[in-house]
């Protein structure tokens, strides 16, 4: 029996981070090819990407009912500013407007259901997670010359985030809960969401607007095209990460966010 509750916790271990390997992956692919257009250094847009990635992705997996106030209002932000703005489909707009949308109901989750400071809290985590995953990949890519590719670019970064995230999740957790205000959580970490999900819905309808310019499009066609390459990479390096983490003794299953 205590030898099937073993392979039963590893299956759920493996599962879990693999799909959050996976959401991950294709989130920090699509970001890093978007920051291209901003034509930072290489090291500051591998950060960048590392750091919105996890803390996005951190926000989804610490909080469901959070991640679906915010994905709700990152869609039907979305959904309302190309209905009245068909013309103008500009990024920083769209994703705004979702988060502005997203604070509002993330104010009334909290006044409505509960006031927690732990989602914000571990958001905070991911970002600390994904600014040193970032800062030691970017490092170690001073040495290698090569191209990675998205694949194994995405594999590493989730493997870093992965394991700092959860090194040092308790610890963090518990001191920030002490001073970060459990009333504005909810409403960050809902515009949050909102603004990758209403980012994700311009770079798809950006695919066949007339209006973008032929840098954006092109950046949008590598975006689309490295995706299934940083979802594999990222399912891969979770579930590897996830399976080292179970068996030194970091069970998924005492996470209080699932």
């Amino acid at each position: 029996m205590q030898s099937r509750d073993r392979l039963t916790a590893i299956a759920l271990t493996v599962l879990v981070w693999g799909l959050a390997g996976a959401v991950f992956g294709a989130l920090f692919i699509a970001l890093y090819q978007v920051l291209a257009l901003l034509a930072l250094e290489a090291w500051q847009t591998l950060i960048v990407a590392s750091v919105a990635a996890a803390m996005t992705t951190v926000a989804f997996y610490s909080s469901m009912q959070v991640a679906m106030v915010g994905s709700t209002s990152g869609v039907i932000a979305s959904i309302g500013y190309l209905i009245v703005a068909p013309q103008r489909i500009d990024l920083p707009t769209i994703a705004g407007v979702a988060a502005v949308l997203g604070a509002i109901n993330g104010l009334f989750f909290t006044w409505i259901i509960r006031r927690t400071a732990r989602p914000l809290a571990e958001t905070l985590t991911g970002l600390l997670a994904g600014l040193g995953a970032g800062a030691i990949l970017s490092t170690v890519l001073n040495f290698y010359p090569g191209d990675l590719g998205a694949f194994v670019l995405a594999a590493g970064v989730v493997a870093l985030v992965g394991s700092l995230f959860q090194l040092n999740e308790h610890w963090i957790v518990q001191v920030c809960s002490r001073w970060l205000p459990a009333g504005l959580a909810a409403p960050i970490v809902s515009a949050l969401i909102a603004a990758v999900v209403a980012a994700g819905i311009w770079m798809m309808s950006g695919t066949t607007a007339a209006v973008m310019d032929l840098a954006t499009k092109a950046v949008i066609d590598g975006v689309i095209n490295d995706v299934p390459s940083g979802f594999a990479g990222g399912m891969l390096g979770g579930a590897i990460t996830g399976l080292v983490l179970e068996l030194l003794g970091f069970h998924v299953e005492e996470h209080e966010g699932l």
